[in-house]
């Protein structure tokens, strides 16, 4: 690894340039985009900025008010772009939770209806779904996706699982423990052939900003996605309590709001409430932290300076593969993908003892250790393993770097 290529050079020359824009990222080797990721210091600015032009003006004042609407729509519009939707479609949250609860709490369930869920599924999600099947007397089975580390289809595993009274299914469109990327299209048009009732929800966590989903084939409304929950304080590298989710028309009105607040509802001239607002605002509630609006079309921003979103992912797939291949090389070190690098940053691997079982314990002493060495990791419970996660900021040399230190370690062992 030592010997990287002049073009391996340039590029890391290119990035490390770019991430002078990063205070957050210096002296770190930083691998946990998957977690959240760092803010740069324009978007920090404009946060500060928010919030003092805020106090300064009047909280409550008429001006504000016009100037956070705009704001509002103007957010809408950057992230509509960025998937490859309408501003309509989507409704500002604070994170993936919400964005995911929105749809769940808001379809009209029966009694009897069926969720259908992968079982490489966020705890959040699963003690929601738990939560609403115990209220509405619903029935949830769990599909085997973890069995795509085995060679499974996706598309056949989901509709192998599938009944007439399937209400939702849910997925994530990368999965946070593997890194492995679902066919999205694919699964939903299964899932819609079903029955007419039937509606998908994804987690986006991962796959936004990561994936181009503004370009051709990637875009939502190709993909016929009925609900898709984001954030932007991941790949987006935006700040915390800033995200969205997108609805696909066809579904809007069937959604209905479970929080309400005054910024999803229409009002007559005698301020009396009509009925909700025509488009995603409607599940959007009262007051929020609108400094954060600003700050995360500004981290959207200067990504794009860099690159558009499919220079972004290719960088991140190059990265990734790099990653895996050199952790691949290592004996005591296995990979959760074994026979191909993953198709997005996250890089899931376990360190192994003689018997090929992961040392669970060791791997949380690892990346504790990393850490006082400035080396950001994460493990994960299911499986037991620790997940790097490379994004297009990351450097060449920093991979180079974390696959020799994992060399060390695991010569120990």
């Amino acid at each position: 690894m030592s010997d990287r290529s002049h073009s391996d050079r340039d590029l890391d020359r290119t990035i490390a340039q770019h991430r002078q824009q990063f205070s957050s990222l210096l002296g770190k080797q930083y691998f946990n985009y998957g977690g959240q990721g760092p803010m740069s210091d324009r978007a920090l600015k404009t946060l500060t900025d928010a919030q003092q032009r805020i106090q300064r003006e009047g909280p409550f004042a008429g001006a504000v008010n016009q100037w956070l609407q705009a704001e509002g729509h103007e957010t809408r519009s950057a992230i509509a772009q960025a998937l490859g939707a309408m501003p309509e479609t989507i409704t500002l949250t604070e994170n993936v939770t919400v964005g995911c609860n929105i749809p769940l709490w808001g379809l009209p369930w029966q009694s009897g209806d069926h969720i259908l869920i992968g079982d490489c599924e966020h705890p959040g999600v699963i003690a929601a779904v738990e939560e609403i099947a115990r209220r509405y007397d619903l029935t949830i089975s769990t599909c085997a996706l973890s069995d795509l580390l085995k060679g499974a289809d996706p598309v056949a595993v989901i509709q192998s699982e599938l009944r007439l009274n399937t209400r939702l299914v849910i997925l994530s469109h990368i999965l946070w423990n593997t890194g492995q990327l679902l066919p999205l299209k694919e699964i939903v048009d299964v899932c819609h052939a079903n029955a007419p009732q039937t509606r998908v929800l994804v987690d986006a966590a991962q796959s936004v900003g990561s994936l181009p989903l503004d370009q051709p084939g990637w875009q939502l409304p190709e993909t016929g996605v009925d609900f898709y929950a984001f954030t932007g304080h991941k790949w987006w590298c935006g700040p915390a309590g800033a995200g969205g989710l997108y609805i696909r028309p066809e579904v809007l009105e069937e959604t209905a709001p479970t929080f309400i607040g005054w910024r999803g509802i229409s009002v007559d001239e005698n301020g009396k409430p009509t009925g909700w607002t025509p488009d995603g605002r409607r599940f959007e509630v009262a007051t929020s932290d609108y400094g954060l609006w600003g700050a995360l079309r500004k981290s959207m921003e200067l990504q794009a300076d860099w690159g558009n979103s499919a220079k972004r992912y290719e960088r991140i797939c190059v990265l990734s593969k790099r990653l895996w291949e050199g952790l691949r090389s290592l004996s005591s070190v296995k990979c959760l993908l074994e026979t191909a690098p993953p198709p997005s940053g996250l890089v899931s691997f376990q360190l192994i003892d003689a018997n090929h079982q992961p040392m669970a314990d060791l791997q949380v002493e690892i990346v504790k250790q990393l850490e006082t060495e400035k080396i950001y990791l994460r493990t994960l419970e299911s499986p037991k393993c620790i997940r790097a996660c490379v994004h297009y900021l990351s450097l060449a040399s920093e991979i180079d770097s974390l696959i020799e230190r994992i060399r060390e370690v695991a010569a120990k062992v």
